[in-house]
């Protein structure tokens, strides 16, 4: 099957951004004088809570006297303390995200990006990583709080395929977590999974690969379930053929 799309998750696919989001989030908790610190162990799993401002409320239900908070004004802190971290180097893209892009954008396949992160958190991301011309890569971005549910919900994925005028059939997603996963499932989606520093223990079943990254030539993946065993890196004209195995929803 002619792959049509590549639609990615942006947090811990595109890169491994998580640590530097858990750092943005106790700066913000500092500056704002709250005793709140998230540790590794901690922050694995308020991800299993999709977006920013929502993890902090569900934290912050969590604790017997929550002190008073502006929850908005406390994200926004966090998102001006992650952009600049990203904007001075702190993040790489992913093995293999570089050069599936750009063998992507040759072969005329259209490539799209689902996430539950910020628009400015994805800016900055693909200027620092990518370039000036990074964000024009992507034909559509649904982001943040664009759709009314977050993943697991499919509803980012919905509006991704809508924008672009397309259904599920001959595109494919990249993701790293269960919510992931299971959101672009819901979707209608075969999706290759690739996870990373938080999420190597989820539960990814769903997913017609699980790799641990997309690879290089010289520096083949770990093939951890489905297809793709042996092949070594990921490409597009693989992804077809995985699209083919992908099966409905």
């Amino acid at each position: 099957m002619a792959l049509k799309a590549i639609l990615f998750d942006v947090d811990g696919t595109l890169a491994e951004t998580e640590e530097v989001h858990r750092q943005s989030f106790n700066a913000a908790f500092r500056a704002a004088g709250l005793p709140w610190h998230w540790s590794r162990d901690l922050y694995r799993e308020l991800l299993a809570v999709t977006g920013g401002k929502e993890r902090i409320q569900h934290f912050r239900a969590g604790l017997i006297d929550p002190p008073g908070c502006d929850v908005a004004a406390l994200h926004r802190a966090k998102t001006e303390c992650y952009t600049a971290l990203v904007a001075a180097g702190a993040v790489a893209l992913r093995p293999g995200i570089a050069r599936l892009l750009a063998e992507a954008r040759v072969q005329g396949v259209r490539l799209a990006i689902a996430t539950t992160t910020t628009p400015a958190n994805v800016a900055a991301l693909l200027a620092a990583a990518l370039g000036p011309e990074g964000p024009a890569l992507f034909e559509v971005m649904v982001a943040g709080d664009a759709v009314p549910r977050k993943k697991p919900a499919p509803d980012v994925y919905r509006a991704v395929l809508e924008a672009m005028g397309l259904d599920p059939a001959g595109c494919i997603a990249i993701e790293d977590s269960r919510n992931g996963v299971l959101s672009a499932r819901r979707a209608g989606l075969p999706v290759l999974a690739t996870p990373g520093l938080y999420t190597g223990d989820d539960d990814l079943r769903h997913a017609v690969a699980v790799l641990s990254d997309l690879g290089e030539p010289g520096a083949p993946y770990r093939h951890l379930g489905g297809v793709g065993a042996g092949e070594g890196w990921v490409t597009v004209e693989a992804l077809g053929r995985w699209v083919e195995d992908g099966g409905g929803p």
